[in-house]
C-alpha cells in the first residue's frame, strides 16, 4: 500500500489535515512518472530524469538557521555556519508551510527512511515534500527501507519541504532572503521554503548528524571512505571540492563503501547514505566511468543541459551552473560494498588521508601527520582553488573548511577533531596529508599538476604500508614528515624545496601560505597548545 491519508501516518501531530492524502514511498518508476505528468522535468536519452531547481542550483548557507532553544543553544557552535533565529518567527513559518500543504490539492509526497547503515546509530527520516523529483531525490540519497521497515514507523526527524513558500517578511524578520532552511532541533523537526535545491535536504540530515552522533562518541564526518577486496583495510578520504576525493576513494581494486557522509562509532566505519551525488560538469566517461554508467533509470539528473530534440546531455556545459548534479542509489556503483550484497559500513579505518590541492607548490605530494598535526590539518580544512574551477576566481586562492565540512558543522570544529584524535589514538591509525595540486611552482606558472598516475601510485604505497618502510625528512615550514623517497618516484618532487628552481620564490611561497593558515586558524583557536604545536613551525 502506498496511499494513505494523513492520520494513518500520525501526521496530525505535525497539523496537516486529518483528511490529506499521501502517497508514500512510491517506486522511482512511479515518481519518473509524475515528474513528467507535473510537468516538472524530462527523461534523458540515457533514461535519466531531468529537472531544473530552478532559481536556487547550489545551497544557500547564508539562509540555514537553526532555532535558539534551550535543549541546544549551549551546544551549538553559533556564527555564520549556524545562525539564530527565534521559536517565534519559526512558528510564523511554520503555520505558513502547513497551511500550503492544507490547502494545494497537488499531491502530497512522504520517503520514509534511514541515514546511517549501522543499526544502533541510524536515524529514521521522514520527508514531506510537494514535488515527485524531490520525493525521486531523497529515494535516491537515503536508505531504502525493507516493507516491514515501513510497518509502525517512527521518525526520528521530520524535514517539511515547502520549496513554493516563500517567506516575504524576511527583512522583518532580520533574515537574508525569502529563502528558509530552519532547524528546531528540540522538536526533531526542519522546514525548507523559497528554494527548489535537493542538496537542501541532503545537507540538513547530515547536520543533524554532526549534532547528534558526537554526543554519542560517534564522530560524523565529510569524507569517502573503501576497502580492500576482502572487505578489509578501510581507508578514509577526506578533502574540499576539486582535491579529487571521489575520483581517488573510487578505486577499481578497493569497493567503496561510500562518496560523501559517514560515521565512525566504537565498531567501525557506516555510510550515512544511500545513494551518491555527485557533480556532472565536463564529465567524461574515460576519466569517471562509474558516474558515467550510473546514468541510467533511476538516477536524477539536475541543471543540466540538454538538446530539446534528442534529449542528449551536454556534460561541458555550465551556463545554467558549474554545479550540475546526478543522484543515484549507491548500488549504480558496481564497484561498490552495496552492490556485493553488504551493509555499507566496515571494521575500524587502518588509514586515513587528507586531500588538498595546494595552488601554491608548496605542501609535498606526500607527509605523515603526527596526532597534533591531524587534528591541526582537520580543524584548518584546506585546499586552494585555481582559475577557471570557479566563477571570478581568477588566481590561486586559499580555501579553509574547518573539518573539511564546515557548512554542515552544528557544533564546534573542535569537538570533532577532538573526537578523531581519540579515534586515531584507540585503533592505531596513521593520518597522511596527499597533495593533488602543484610542486615546484604555482599554478599560474604554466606548471602542470601532479598527475592522476603519480598521485594513485602514493595512495596505494599509503594502503599497503610500504610508505611506512622508507626514511622520512621534517619539512621546514610546517614540520610534518616527507619520504626521502618512494618507489620509483623522482625525488626531486618529494621535496617541494629542491624542486623549485628559485630558492628564494620558494621560501616567499611557503612563508606565504604559513601566514594564511596562521590566520585561518586563529578563528577557531580555542588556546589548546596541543594542537597549535601540530601547526607550521
Amino acid at each position: 500500500m502506498t496511499i494513505f491519508k494523513a492520520k494513518d501516518l500520525g501526521l496530525q501531530k505535525l497539523g496537516m489535515n486529518n483528511n490529506l492524502v499521501i502517497s508514500r514511498n512510491l517506486s522511482y518508476q512511479n515518481l519518473v512518472s509524475d515528474i513528467v505528468k507535473n510537468g516538472e522535468g524530462h527523461i534523458a536519452s540515457s533514461g535519466a530524469a531531468m529537472i531544473d531547481s530552478g532559481k536556487y542550483t547550489g545551497r544557500s548557507p547564508k539562509d540555514k538557521y537553526i532555532v535558539d532553544e534551550t535543549s541546544s543553544n549551549d551546544k551549538i557552535w553559533w556564527g555564520e555556519v549556524n545562525q539564530k533565529i527565534s521559536e517565534k518567527i519559526f512558528d510564523q513559518l511554520y503555520s505558513q508551510v502547513i497551511e500550503y500543504y492544507n490547502s494545494l490539492k497537488t499531491k502530497t509526497y512522504i520517503f520514509d527512511g534511514f541515514a546511517g547503515a549501522e543499526k544502533g546509530y541510524n536515524l529514521s527520516v521522514r520527508f514531506l515534500v510537494k514535488k515527485a523529483w524531490q520525493a525521486h531525490f531523497v529515494n535516491n540519497m537515503f536508505i531504502r527501507p525493507k516493507t516491514d521497515q515501513l510497518n509502525n514507523f517512527s521518525a526520528d526527524f521530520t524535514i517539511i519541504n515547502a520549496s513554493d513558500v516563500k517567506n516575504i517578511d524576511y527583512k522583518i524578520h532580520g533574515m537574508n532572503s525569502e529563502a528558509f532552511v530552519i532547524f528546531h532541533l528540540e522538536r526533531k523537526i526542519a522546514i525548507i521554503g523559497g528554494t527548489e535545491y535537493g542538496g537542501e535536504m541532503k545537507k540538513g540530515i547530515f547536520s543533524v548528524l554532526h549534532y547528534i552522533l558526537p554526543q554519542k562518541g560517534v564522530l560524523s564526518m565529510h569524507c569517502s571512505a573503501n576497502v580492500d577486496n576482502n572487505g578489509e583495510n578501510a581507508a578514509l578520504f577526506f578533502g574540499l571540492s576539486g582535491t579529487g576525493k571521489t575520483t581517488l576513494s573510487t578505486d577499481p581494486q578497493r569497493p567503496l563503501i561510500g562518496d560523501d557522509e559517514h560515521g565512525w562509532s566504537e565498531n567501525g566505519v557506516f555510510n550515512f547514505e544511500g545513494g551518491c551525488y555527485a557533480k556532472t560538469i565536463n564529465l567524461d566517461p574515460n576519466q569517471e566511468p562509474d558516474i558515467y554508467n550510473a546514468i541510467k533509470p533511476g538516477a536524477l539528473l539536475e541543471n543540466v543541459v540538454f538538446d530539446e530534440d534528442s534529449k542528449e546531455v551536454d556534460y561541458s556545459d555550465g551556463s545554467k551552473t558549474e554545479n550540475t548534479r546526478v543522484s543515484y542509489p549507491i548500488d549504480y556503483i558496481k564497484n561498490s560494498v552495496f552492490a556485493q550484497g553488504r551493509p555499507s559500513l566496515s571494521g575500524h579505518p587502518e588509514k586515513i588521508i587528507f586531500l588538498t590541492c595546494d595552488a601554491y607548490g608548496v605542501l609535498p605530494p606526500v607527509a605523515k601527520l603526527n596526532p597534533n598535526q591531524a587534528m591541526y590539518h582537520f580543524i584548518s580544512g584546506y585546499t586552494a582553488k585555481v582559475a577557471g574551477t570557479e566563477r571570478g576566481v581568477t588566481e590561486p586562492t586559499a580555501t579553509f573548511s574547518p573539518c573539511f565540512g564546515g557548512p554542515f558543522l552544528t557544533l564546534h570544529p573542535y569537538e570533532y577533531a577532538r573526537l578523531l584524535e581519540k579515534k586515531m589514538s584507540d585503533f592505531k591509525v596513521p593520518v597522511y596529508l596527499v597533495n593533488t595540486g602543484w610542486i615546484g611552482a604555482n599554478a599560474n606558472s604554466g606548471a602542470k599538476r601532479i598527475s592522476l598516475p603519480l598521485t594513485r601510485k602514493i595512495i596505494h604505497a599509503i594502503l599497503n604500508g610500504s610508505i611506512e618502510k622508507v626514511n622520512f625528512k621534517t619539512d621546514p615550514y610546517f614540520g610534518f614528515s616527507t619520504p626521502k623517497s618512494l618507489e620509483d618516484i623522482d625525488p626531486l618532487i618529494l621535496n617541494p624545496q629542491s624542486s623549485w628552481s628559485s630558492e628564494e620564490e620558494y621560501t616567499k611561497a611557503a612563508k606565504s601560505l604559513v601566514e594564511k593558515f596562521k590566520n585561518n586558524y586563529s578563528k577557531y583557536d580555542l588556546g589548546d597548545d596541543a594542537i597549535l604545536s601540530g601547526g607550521p613551525l
